[in-house]
């Protein structure tokens, strides 16, 4: 095989692989992580002998899509800490656009096998530590800048974003996705400084399995 042809190839796996996590992601949204492969597989465009040959069970392809997932947050994380003038902006950047995160978030929520695969999968625990380290640091400055309220911690501000990310009820579409900008702009007006809060800072260190 010629380095042109091994480097087609590599391609169209690449490709095949990326157009199946897309499709699950779609999949697992819509009718959770226990969906039929074979939907996933029509909606990739591929068949389900090269589903499979990508991600050799349903486990795989969970860890596929949440590795996916908190891969697109942690680089989130980073380009906010890096594009935005100020700590507290690049913080409220990525409260409003950690939705990459929610599936995995969801998954986590409803489904009990793939809240296990998650958690066992050395790869995601890693992406979750970088992240939270991310986190701490954008929390720390904000602080130190005076825009962010003293008496948080990073664990405080992960455990809005996931309570942010849990599913609405009863709204879907456009409602939903205004129920949620209205909650995170909410939630962001409290992380100001202002009245005190009752006990004491979450750690991320708290948040670590």
């Amino acid at each position: 095989m010629t380095a042109d042809a091994e480097l087609r190839l590599r391609a169209d796996a690449r490709r095949n692989r990326d157009q199946i996590i897309a499709a699950a992601k779609q999949v697992f949204g819509e009718s959770g992580p226990e969906a039929p492969m074979e939907e996933i597989a029509r909606r990739a465009g591929v068949g389900i002998g090269t589903l499979y040959r990508r991600f050799p069970d349903r486990e795989a392809l969970i860890r596929g899509v949440a590795r996916d997932n908190f891969a697109a947050v942690l680089a989130e994380a980073r380009a906010a800490a890096a594009e935005e003038q100020t700590a507290w902006q690049a913080l409220v950047r990525l409260i409003g656009r950690s939705s990459e995160l929610q599936l995995s978030v969801q998954l986590g929520l409803v489904s009990p096998v793939a809240r296990q695969v998650i958690r066992s999968d050395p790869a995601t625990a890693e992406y979750r530590e970088a992240i939270l380290s991310e986190l701490d640091d954008i929390v720390r400055a904000a602080q130190a800048e005076g825009a962010l309220r003293d008496d948080v911690g990073t664990g405080d501000v992960a455990l809005i974003v996931s309570m942010l990310l849990r599913p609405l009820p009863l709204a879907d579409g456009e409602s939903a996705t205004l129920m949620r900008e209205r909650v995170a702009a909410l939630l962001v007006d409290g992380l100001r400084p202002g009245t005190r809060l009752p006990g004491r800072p979450i750690t991320g260190a708290e948040l670590r399995p």
